[in-house]
């Protein structure tokens, strides 16, 4: 049986600090998304750019965070390599790869409030920063 192909989860959670002590503020990605489309945003595996292993079909912010629907390229091994161990349960971590354009100071907790945000890529990872960046369906 081949491994299910598309996916959804959320590779970043609004307002939750994350390892590395940043905090997403809502719309952070507005101005990215619209100057990017799904498909321009990279879907790589570990961050690593030498291994893309498919493709974003749809990339928005909600109430929550930064929501993702992709689809694994299956007629590559790294794309039925991630997507078969998606379907496992093995890894189902997300990641964002961006550049800070606006970032405040957080006097409450967090190192930084990332304001806006220049997204590069989303990864499927082992261990995501922020806890709750995760594969939520898989079909």
């Amino acid at each position: 049986m081949a491994p299910p192909a598309r996916f959804s989860g959320y590779a970043a959670i609004f307002g939750a600090t994350d390892l590395a002590g940043d905090r997403i503020e809502p719309g952070a990605f507005a101005a990215s998304l619209i100057g990017r489309r799904a498909s321009e945003v990279r879907m790589l595996w570990q961050h690593d750019p030498a291994r893309p292993i498919g493709r974003w079909l749809e990339i928005f912010e909600d109430r929550v965070g930064l929501k993702v629907a992709g689809e694994f390229a299956l007629e590559t091994e790294g794309g039925r390599e991630a997507a078969a161990l998606a379907a496992a349960g093995a890894i189902d971590g997300l990641s964002i790869g961006f550049r800070t354009k606006l970032a405040r100071r957080d006097p409450g907790g967090a190192k930084r409030r990332l304001v806006t945000i220049d997204l590069w890529e989303i990864s499927l990872v082992t261990f995501p920063m922020q806890d709750r960046a995760r594969l939520t369906v898989i079909a």
